[in-house]
């Protein structure tokens, strides 16, 4: 059978399928034999131990990998290697399905409990729950008991006080503030579940900080377009990479916004795009003609496929991008431009302070942006110095 050499055990009906299931995800053929010979050394192991189809699990893998270490073998693949593998496995039903919250034990059940809150309660996006869970864990790690539950009964406000003196100690302002609303959040869902008795979230304070004092980071103009001018826009990351900053420089979109782009989103006709903001916020921005072409060309080059978001990633398994993924867009365009790093909301506020050198209302600005406070606009009046100067009064006894 092609892509193994000897037969693959109990694995040997699913040959064909894991192919075509390679294929799909877009594996390039070399690969594809790789993997497949991992099926097909997985069959045989699972023949010389009695392991049947059903009763494999990620205990069952890892006893798998441990053996091939032990018998000497050169080349191990690792846990996170047999990802995709274990993946096709769970889908064809050969693997037992994960366990679910249900059977998680300690922490992990409920850090799972208080996800599911999150999302289903309060809509928090993914990239939030992900942080919110963080702050929970480590909060809650001193306060498993002896049955391997969780134990906060006797929590009290100074307890409260205490992890968050210790967490704020070494972050900044800005950073602090998320820490006591991630905090007020768990406390809250404590109360309304009923594990304590008393509404802590009351308990934590504010951090002291005034609003809108820092200057918004701006780049010149031209280091925008030496980052732009870098990309290769006749491959296809390159295309994909050009046309992510130009969202980004012209349009001033968040990351998580060009991660969320779908085809549906794009409306060639009128010139407009949909973008799916922060609160589940939808709004329709123009969609000017540069930006446009450059969408466009990555699309031709990515050629059809099943999902419905426009950008993608380059390397197999092919899926959506995560947000995380347009920073590193920008960071590896600042190496090759060699202009010093700079995250992608700096683009956001390069486009805003553009705008406002060009003319552009405060209010105009806000829309674009599509800031739920005007206030949040407002400050980057600041960066308009030759506004400022006009309306700054003189200096006591300096001469005009």
């Amino acid at each position: 059978m092609s892509g193994t050499r000897r037969k693959p055990g109990r694995l040997g009906p699913f040959v064909e399928d894991y192919r075509a299931w390679l294929s799909e995800r877009e594996y390039t053929p070399g690969t594809t034999r790789n993997m497949l010979k991992e099926l097909g050394v997985l069959g045989r192991w699972m023949t010389e131990q009695g392991v049947e189809r059903g009763r494999l699990d990620a205990a069952a893998i890892e006893t798998f990998l441990a053996a091939r270490r032990a018998s000497g073998q050169r080349r191990v693949p690792s846990s996170r290697a047999m990802h995709p593998l274990v993946s096709f496995l769970r889908e064809a039903g050969v693997m037992a399905p994960d366990d679910g919250p249900q059977q998680l034990a300690g922490l992990e059940r409920f850090v799972a409990w208080y996800r599911d809150w999150l999302v289903g309660e309060r809509g928090l996006a993914e990239t939030t729950v992900i942080r919110y869970e963080r702050l929970a864990r480590r909060f809650m790690a001193g306060r498993v008991a002896d049955d391997g539950g969780v134990d906060v009964a006797a929590l009290t406000g100074a307890d409260v006080s205490a992890f968050l003196l210790e967490e704020c100690a070494r972050v900044s302002v800005g950073s602090a503030k998320g820490r006591t609303a991630e905090l007020r959040s768990l406390l809250r869902f404590l109360f309304l579940r009923g594990f304590t008795d008393s509404a802590l979230a009351d308990s934590v304070p504010s951090v002291a900080g005034w609003r809108n004092t820092e200057i918004p980071a701006t780049m010149p103009p031209a280091d925008v377009q030496r980052l732009l001018g870098c990309c290769d826009r006749c491959t296809l990351g390159g295309a994909r990479n050009y046309a992510i900053m130009l969202l980004l420089a012209r349009l001033g979109l968040r990351s998580i916004e060009v991660a969320r782009l779908q085809l549906e989103d794009l409306d060639w006709r009128a010139g407009e795009l949909v973008v799916r903001g922060k609160a589940r916020r939808c709004d329709r921005l123009p969609l000017p003609a540069d930006v446009g072409d450059a969408v466009a060309g990555y699309l031709s080059l990515r050629g059809r496929r099943s999902s419905r978001y426009v950008f993608l990633t380059v390397k197999a398994p092919t899926r959506p991008i995560r947000a995380e993924l347009v920073g590193d867009v920008v960071q590896r365009a600042c190496l090759h431009a060699g202009i010093a790093h700079v995250g992608a909301h700096r683009l956001r506020h390069t486009f805003a302070s553009e705008l406002l050198r060009a003319g552009a209302s405060i209010v105009d600005i806000s829309q674009l942006l599509r800031h739920s406070d005007l206030a949040t606009t407002a400050g980057y009046a600041k960066v308009d110095l030759g506004r400022l100067r006009q309306v700054a009064r003189p200096w006591p006894g300096a001469t005009p």
